[in-house]
């Protein structure tokens, strides 16, 4: 029995950085972590920080953390919208350990110009990016 793909393509602002065919995509929505498989409902669904992974048509596993941005699958289709997209095995982890470092510093001063917010996006993101380097 022939394995059923269908067309991804994961996209930041600066580049397209996948695009080809898979036979699962998995994202981390706002409200859940959803996964798509050949002949999914049309959806269109908002990502947060967190783990994007798919596997190819040869059976490989891929994984990409990323920061948030937008999904819309339709008719075997998939576009992945992000903010950014980093592959597991491409991120910098001494960058994201400083990163984490800044932001956990950041948190803790709590000076009054602090947007504690965006500090806390950053830790997050920092996080996910250290966690998908051990899957390199």
């Amino acid at each position: 029995m022939p394995v059923k793909t269908f067309k991804l393509e994961i996209v930041t602002p600066g580049k397209l950085v996948f695009s080809g065919e898979v036979t699962s995509f998995s994202a981390p929505g706002i409200v859940g972590g959803f996964q798509v498989l050949f002949d999914h409902a049309p959806l269109l669904s908002e990502i947060g920080i967190g783990e994007v992974r798919f596997t190819d048509s040869e059976g490989n596993e891929k994984h990409y953390a990323t920061s948030g941005g937008f999904v819309e699958v339709k008719k075997n289709h998939v576009v992945l919208l992000a903010e950014t997209a980093e592959r597991s095995d491409e991120i910098d982890r001494d960058r994201a350990l400083a990163a984490r470092a800044r932001a956990t510093e950041r948190l803790e001063k709590k000076e009054g110009d602090l947007d504690a917010d965006r500090a806390r996006s950053a830790l997050q993101r920092a996080v996910n990016r250290l966690r998908l380097v051990q899957k390199g």
